[in-house]
């Protein structure tokens, strides 16, 4: 289950994220306790979402193109620099009281421009930091750091906001960042992609999209993922409301129900290191689709804390099993060459449709009720599983 720590490249790159993205989860709870204590209007929590993660989605097929033609680590190590000095700005902002929501808004929109160009880099890089048969171990592995940040970051959010503030923890966010640029700087390893990029760069934005088109089982995998996004950001974004209304709760409850999404996520990609990747995937990804729906349309409808939490857990598992089963699925499938482009695919509707989904349930949240917001995600990630699965199997017999 750990047999791609084995290579240099990859344990830098992994203990690096570990660090690094514990301060992210952090920063982003702690921010978004932040605007609802500033406002209490889920509107505005869509609102600083939607701005983290626009950019992703206008954007992120540039970063493809880009991934496609400059050497990988040097442009994570540039991309990863300005997220730390993004974290050093708005810990200053909040710790000497300047700090407004219009001015989170702006610095979330700094920080999503970075993503654009930094998710599809990464995935790409994921390929030439192991040999091709343990790339699907890497890649349960990577989201298995994702999500070990996903548990413990809430939780440590949650008590050092009522602790010390949130400006601490922004300031200890940027200090985690020296641990995967640090792990960037010492690898050794040719990230440059394999073979020549021919022509413009909107010839090879075309190029990725074409792929994709003219692969009917990778872009209904993709169709999932832009669906889980949705209904994914909606319960992230009025899961303050959520907490507040529905159980009485504060930020410490807050970290508490995110860190619960985070370790059923933590468990659904310790479950995906087992398998080998490929088309036996598709199944899978079918099923977690149905469980988190029937997750998210559970949630809301219970009222202890106790019940709460371990539902919560099953989202977390149908979540992250759909978005990391995926993302083997088409790392397998495609060539070095075009990687970035098609991860870029991938990256702009799994993240960059995230803040249409959190604009939409804010707003429909302050408008409806937080609860049936919620359900009415739960309803749609239903069907939307239930189509793919119907779909499914002539794609797990081999079809394309």
């Amino acid at each position: 289950m750990i047999r791609s720590l084995r290579h240099r490249n990859f344990r830098l790159y992994f203990f690096g994220q570990v660090l690094s993205l514990n301060g992210t989860w952090m920063q982003s709870v702690a921010q978004s306790w932040l605007v609802y204590r500033l406002t209490g209007s889920g509107t505005w929590l869509g609102a600083v979402m939607f701005a983290n993660l626009i950019p992703v989605l206008l954007l992120s097929l540039v970063g493809g193109v880009v991934a496609d033609r400059f050497d990988r680590r040097r442009l994570m190590l540039l991309l990863h620099f300005l997220a730390m000095l993004q974290a050093v700005t708005l810990a200053t902002a909040t710790l000497q009281g300047w700090v407004t929501p219009p001015l989170l808004l702006l610095l979330a929109l700094w920080l999503g421009l970075v993503h654009a160009f930094e998710v599809p880099a990464r995935h790409a890089l994921m390929a030439s930091l192991v040999p091709r048969a343990d790339l699907p171990n890497a890649i349960a592995l990577n989201s298995s750091a994702f999500n070990i940040a996903r548990t413990v970051g809430p939780a440590l959010a949650g008590a050092l906001v009522a602790w010390v503030g949130e400006g601490w923890v922004f300031a200890l966010n940027a200090a985690t960042f020296l641990g995967v640029l640090a792990g960037l700087a010492w690898m050794r390893v040719d990230a440059r992609p394999s073979g020549e990029q021919r022509g413009s760069a909107w010839q090879n934005l075309k190029e990725g999209l074409g792929y994709v088109r003219s692969h009917p089982t990778i872009r209904a995998v993709i169709l999932l993922v832009a669906l889980l996004s949705m209904v994914a950001a909606v319960l992230t974004v009025l899961m303050p409301l959520v907490v507040d209304r529905r159980f009485g709760g504060q930020s410490l409850e807050l970290g508490l129900f995110l860190g619960a999404v985070g370790l059923g996520a933590l468990l659904g990609a310790i479950n995906l290191a087992r398998k080998r990747g490929g088309r036996t995937l598709l199944p899978s990804i079918a099923r977690a689709a149905l469980l988190a729906g029937a997750g998210l349309l559970l949630f809301p409808l219970v009222s202890w804390q106790w019940l709460a939490l371990p539902i919560l857990v099953v989202i977390g598992f149908g979540q992250t099993t759909v978005a990391a089963s995926t993302n083997t699925y088409i790392q397998m499938e495609v060539p070095d060459l075009l990687r970035g482009r098609v991860m870029s695919i991938f990256s702009t509707l799994f993240i960059g449709l995230m803040p249409l989904g959190s604009l939409l349930g804010g707003a429909v949240g302050d408008w409806l009720g937080p609860v049936p917001t919620v359900v009415a995600a739960g309803m749609a990630m239903l069907a939307g599983g239930l189509l793919f699965l119907a779909r499914c199997r002539p794609c797990a017999a081999g079809g394309r």
